[in-house]
């Protein structure tokens, strides 16, 4: 079965990161967070189906199960045995996904902690989990059109990401960076990855046996309630909620961003 396209860096005798960006978004997406650590770190960067060049892939990759397989592939095959999770959206999903649901491949052994930026463990509500699919099965066949300027224009006036629209430069930037994804591939993620389709973990996540911190943008009323909810059901989950930030901390309080998450990543 074909791979996932990744970027790596630093020294691989040292300590394993593993980067997982959001829907929209690809490794490159974090090339700051990289440089910063990777002195000290070894760091993976892949592109999630569907998104950079991971493109084409078999069906089955196209959800979170199928990626999360793909991604203890990607680390067997770079004999890293032990890697922190950094995850960004529908990427900190994914990790809370790879540490809940595999713990015979994902054990405390094998991953040494999560460090989620406004990511939920999912949607409780059936009825709002089939509402949730449909309002993605509409943008996944509006992304099929091909018009994924327009797509992006659209997406980005959500009030998920309010704080972030008030930025212009800012937010030009990232839409150029996500203009070099296919909006077909774009489409298979959603459809397969979207948070309608994924089984909420609420319920397991008081069993969650590495440390983890939550981290939710001030302005992102939500994602920081979820923050502090997550850290209320299990003492290994710390909450971090960025003052004058929204949903893209890392990118609205960059330094806010890597000072968490150094510190994360050096706490025993």
């Amino acid at each position: 079965m074909l791979g996932l396209s990744y970027s790596v860096a630093g020294d691989p005798r040292c300590p394993a990161i593993l980067f997982l960006h959001g829907f929209l978004g690809s490794g490159a997406d974090w090339t700051g967070a990289i440089s910063a650590l990777d002195e000290r770190f070894y760091c993976v960067a892949p592109d999630l189906p569907g998104h950079g060049a991971s493109l084409g892939l078999p069906p089955e990759c196209y959800t979170m199960e199928g990626t999360t397989r793909a991604l203890l592939d990607l680390l067997d095959d770079l004999d890293i045995e032990r890697a922190a999770l950094v995850g960004y959206s529908m990427g900190g999903r994914l990790a809370l996904y790879l540490a809940l649901r595999h713990p015979a491949r994902c054990h405390p052994a094998r991953c040494s902690r999560l460090f989620l930026e406004s990511a939920s463990p999912g949607i409780e509500s059936e009825a709002e989990r089939q509402a949730r699919r449909r309002s993605d099965e509409e943008k996944a066949a509006r992304l099929e059109l091909g018009d994924l300027k327009s797509f992006l224009d659209d997406w980005y006036r959500q009030p998920l990401f309010a704080a972030l629209a008030r930025r212009e430069g800012l937010l030009q930037e990232t839409i150029g960076a996500r203009l070099r994804n296919d909006p077909t591939e774009l489409a298979r993620s959603l459809r397969g990855m979207g948070a309608g389709e994924q089984a909420p973990m609420w319920d397991r996540l008081g069993v969650l046996q590495v440390p983890a911190l939550a981290v939710a943008g001030g302005l992102d009323e939500r994602y920081a309630s979820i923050a502090r909810r997550m850290a209320s059901v299990n003492p290994l989950v710390r909450a971090a909620v960025v003052t004058g930030a929204g949903h893209s901390v890392r990118l609205e309080a960059p330094e806010a961003y890597l000072a968490l998450l150094k510190r994360s990543l050096d706490t025993p």
